[in-house]
């Protein structure tokens, strides 16, 4: 199926809901009947239109659509009679709850000139920042927040404040596969610009200010004061930072970010690429223009949706599935997600043809589990579409790597007689760049950098200030303990045992513990393609254990780290007590063994994380051992997370606890049972 074929992804019964339904009443319905002389919405008359089955007394979707169609179209036209200072007096303050009002009166701008893409996108930051709103009415007498919106609009929390029949009218727009769901099929990419009344654009705006109405008699009658939740902001934007074009060189010139060049090949592409329908066209070209005009939100909010539904093009078509799938059904609707799509398997046990399509690992699979699925990922998708971030500060380097990725697809899938798009000088590096992509959200992902920072803060320790050894031969009473000696050796010994597990750059015979071999091996190994697409529970598992072994390591070192300067800085100004002085050395005297230790533990990670889908051939028994051991680890850095706290500060005891650590990892290591000695 070519995607010029393709005129519609809304089934036949989905788009008579939406485009048709609404519309079979010719009645014109008085404005005046809904609003009244002080401009506040008659909610009594607008919830009359919601009907319900005689049956069980839910809402009847078909019927309640069809009632309120013309109420809407009043709405509307009222609207169009309102200039922009009007509705801005009459309606600002009731959007107010919403912490979004200047949003709210853009919308207004939009449905007086009814551009399609514009309308779409409108009362797609509209359903948005509702949603967000909305949840932080449920927190007035909630706690955890619904996740999903029907969920949130299902609730008798909401029912408390608005009314259950006000509720049931958002349901009917938003809020279930069964109405018009405005919200899923556009942020599903489901609906082409042209299928979207701007009517019902127009109603929701004018349901968000009648909501604004009923919470302040809310908020009067209660006394309670709405809280409104801090939008997620994305801290590690270097992390995101993937596709030139920040610190991009082309021809001795330095490029930032994607320029216009590369934008307007990328229009061109759009036209061309089998991966675009023809009837999204215009949302392409509406995303390219807001990246121009530094509108990132825009872009982005009109750009996934229409990844998505050429992703799900492509499903359809290379897992030969029936065309209805391309489709919004309602029992599709309610379960279109990437995991799907991107899955190992169908739903009929064979195998997904799509990564493969997709040039899997490297191109749209890895990148899209990383920043739309992954929970430690950016999420975009979920936290633009759940309004948890700040439309206005979105920032223009998540959208520069999402625009760029898009580009990389529609180069993919494009014509071989466009070779010289693809061989352009600044579209061949997103396309190198691509094909190179490894996850950096995957738990494995984030193992090796925790284990890489752990690794860093170790190696501070050597640098540590320590007390001259003639001040500590003068102190009286205190004298080192040879068990630290008596650790170092054992640790020599299991670091001989797994030698033979490590690459040969990082052994040595003579000093099997050194650290500079250490820091080799872990980066090596780090460095290390390590399959994440499709980890079955086992391996999944087993990463959490080890992500919070590796976590408990670096909390010991920065312990460690604060617990020596804060010493140092006290026994040089003789602000020490007796027993402070004598916990102070026997800290030093640890620190001799704790070193070594901590380095031994992030090299059995990393070789287990090397080796960790081996642990699908142990037998269910093995495995649970395995499981076992590596817990009993995680309970060793717990323990040493807790005796090295400045509240304990119980440094002989450090040294018991190491002892039975080290006999444990010995013995595991004889009976063959770790991941690493698996490998034939």
């Amino acid at each position: 199926m070519a995607s010029d074929s393709v005129t519609s992804c809304l089934s036949q019964s989905v788009h008579y809901m939406i485009c048709k339904l609404g519309f079979e009443k010719k009645d014109a319905y008085d404005i005046n009947n809904i609003l009244s002389e002080k401009g506040e919405v008659c909610w009594q008359a607008v919830t009359e239109h919601v009907c319900y089955l005689e049956s069980d007394q839910s809402v009847d979707y078909i019927k309640s659509i069809r009632s309120l169609g013309p109420v809407c179209e009043s709405v509307d036209l009222h609207f169009k009679s309102l200039t922009k200072e009007q509705f801005a007096v009459q309606y600002a303050s009731w959007f107010h709850w919403t912490n979004c009002t200047k949003l709210f009166l853009e919308i207004f701008d939009v449905l007086q000139y009814t551009q399609t893409t514009e309308v779409a996108l409108g009362l797609m930051k509209l359903t948005s920042c509702l949603e967000r709103a909305l949840g932080d009415v449920y927190l007035l007498i909630g706690t955890d927040c619904p996740f999903l919106l029907r969920d949130l609009l299902a609730s008798e929390h909401l029912a408390v404040v608005f009314g259950k029949a006000v509720m049931n009218v958002l349901i009917v727009f938003i809020g279930s596969p069964y109405g018009l769901n405005l919200r899923n099929v556009l942020w599903h990419g489901f609906a082409s610009p042209q299928e979207i009344p701007a009517k019902y654009c127009a109603m929701l705006l004018f349901l968000t200010a009648g909501l604004g109405q009923l919470l302040q008699t809310y908020l009067l009658q209660t006394k309670c004061n709405l809280v409104h939740r801090p939008y997620v902001i994305f801290t590690s934007l270097d992390e995101l930072d993937i596709f030139p074009g920040k610190y991009l060189t082309v021809s001795n010139f330095l490029l930032r970010y994607l320029n216009h060049e590369t934008l307007s090949i990328a229009e061109e592409l759009v036209k061309l690429s089998s991966f675009v329908l023809k009837a999204m066209l215009p949302f392409w070209m509406a995303a390219l223009t807001a990246f121009k005009q530094n509108r990132y939100a825009d872009c982005v909010i009109l750009l996934l949706p229409q990844l998505e539904v050429g992703l799900r093009f492509l499903f359809t078509t290379t897992n030969k599935c029936p065309n209805r799938l391309l489709t919004a059904e309602v029992n599709f609707l309610s379960k279109v997600i990437y995991d799907m799509m991107l899955a190992k398997h169908l739903h009929n046990e064979e195998v997904n043809q799509l990564p493969a399509v997709l040039e899997e690992p490297a191109m749209a699979s890895e990148f899209l589990w990383d920043f739309l699925n992954h929970q430690e990922g950016p999420r975009i998708r979920d936290r633009l579409s759940h309004g948890e971030i700040n439309l206005e500060t979105f920032p223009r380097e998540v959208a520069n790597q999402i625009v760029a990725f898009a580009i990389t697809l529609l180069c993919r899938f494009s014509d071989e007689d466009m070779f010289a798009f693809k061989e352009h000088v600044v579209i061949k590096p997103l396309m190198k760049c691509a094909s190179c992509y490894h996850s950096r959200f995957h738990p494995i992902s984030r193992l090796k950098k925790q284990v890489l920072e752990c690794m860093k803060s170790i190696y501070l320790w050597p640098e540590l200030p320590a007390v001259p050894e003639e001040h500590v031969q003068t102190f009286k009473g205190f004298q080192g303990n040879d068990e630290a000696g008596t650790l170092i050796l054992m640790l020599s010994e299991i670091v001989s045992q797994l030698q033979r597990y490590m690459p040969q750059n990082c052994c040595s015979s003579d000093d099997p513990v050194n650290s500079i071999l250490t820091e080799r091996l872990l980066i090596e190994l780090g460095h290390r393609h390590i399959r994440t697409l499709y980890s079955p529970r086992p391996v999944l598992e087993i990463l959490l254990v080890l992500r919070k072994i590796s976590t408990q390591c670096h909390r010991v070192s920065e312990q460690v780290i604060a617990s020596t300067k804060l010493r140092y800085k006290q026994w040089m100004n003789k602000t020490l007590r007796s027993r402070q002085r004598h916990n102070y050395l026997r800290m030093l005297n640890s620190i001799k063994f704790l070193s070594p230790v901590l380095r031994l533990i992030l090299v059995l990670i990393t070789l287990e994380l090397a080796n960790v889908h081996l642990v699908c051939k142990k037998n269910p028994f093995d495995y649970q051992q395995y499981l076992k051991f590596l817990k009993s680890v995680l309970q060793y850095t717990e323990n040493l997370v807790s005796y090295t706290s400045p509240e304990k500060n119980k440094w002989d005891e450090t040294m018991e606890l190491t002892n039975k650590a080290l006999i444990k990892i010995r013995r595991i290591s004889e009976r063959n049972l770790m991941l690493m000695q698996l490998v034939t």
